[in-house]
């Protein structure tokens, strides 16, 4: 096995005697094993969905992952039995319905996917969404209402859906829906961060104005755009699970772990390829505004 070498600089402070050290050591890694990943996110959008399916690279490793176009990768409908199937092009797999949109409130959908002698396969089911009821901004200085620096601030409205526990996905962009131009992500649950206590209450505040970057506000002449997705709890509990990895540092910090996946080895006479990722499904409140 092909194996990598990296310096790591690690300052060891120490107590006794008040002084402190630099040592360069060197570490054998292993180039570790390559999983397919399966990035697949289903809503009920009018258009075109996408799918991408990849190689997961070594973290010592720089540069793209390598795609993966050979899979045959089917969606279906089992509130209907309606059938799409992905068609790969241009480095995705793509699925244009002919009705012009294909996740349906409430409807559960399996994804399968045949790929190296492997049938994998995910379920989840889209629930339904807050909608978001009107937007604003308010152009601060640095100081008013705890703005940290001077910009606009937008902030948007919705009301809990009463009777149910909702898990929410809220991200933001900035002029357009690029992934590099998305500012924040966050996940509510009742439109707060615990189970029952707002629930068919308005976001509070502080929700809705979590969209905004606040080391870089909007500046004037800015489309911004929030999305709510709404989210099953499997889904809710990965992409937050994902969320506490990416974010863990410091002294303190949560040892990193695999993050789960939804995905099962469906192959007949049993199977034993491994697939990394999570299939997801969402309902969207959508809302935008343009700072002036």
């Amino acid at each position: 096995m092909k194996k990598k070498f990296f310096r790591l600089s690690i300052l060891a402070a120490f107590v006794t005697g008040l002084s402190a050290c630099t040592d360069v050591i060197d570490l054998d890694v292993p180039a570790g094993t390559s999983y397919p990943v399966l990035d697949a996110w289903i809503t009920n959008e009018p258009g075109t969905q996408y799918i991408r399916f990849t190689k997961s690279v070594s973290y010592t490793e720089s540069g793209d992952a390598p795609i993966i176009s050979d899979a045959t990768i089917t969606l279906y409908d089992e509130t209907t039995g309606d059938i799409y199937p992905f068609v790969f092009a241009d480095s995705l797999y793509k699925c244009d319905p002919a009705n012009g949109q294909i996740g349906q409130l409430n409807h559960t959908y399996r994804l399968r996917v045949e790929y190296d002698s492997n049938v994998y396969e995910a379920t989840d089911t889209i629930k339904p969404v807050a909608a978001i009821t009107n937007i604003d901004y308010k152009y601060k200085k640095k100081g008013d209402d705890g703005a940290t620096k001077d910009g606009y601030y937008v902030r948007f409205y919705a009301t809990d859906m009463a009777g149910q526990t909702d898990y929410t996905w809220i991200r933001s962009y900035r002029n357009n829906l690029n992934d590099d131009n998305i500012l924040e992500d966050n996940y509510v649950i009742d439109g707060g961060f615990s189970e029952g206590l707002s629930d068919g209450q308005e976001f509070p505040q502080f929700v809705g104005e979590s969209v905004n970057d606040r080391d870089h506000p909007y500046l004037q002449g800015d489309l911004a755009i929030v999305k709510l997705r709404s989210l099953s709890y499997p889904s809710y509990f990965w992409v937050t699970s994902v969320q506490t990895q990416m974010e863990s540092g410091g002294l303190f910090a949560t040892v990193l772990a695999n993050v789960g996946t939804n995905y099962k080895n469906v192959t007949d006479g049993g199977g034993k390829g491994k697939i990394l990722g999570w299939f997801g499904t969402s309902a969207v409140s959508d809302s935008s505004i343009t700072t002036n």
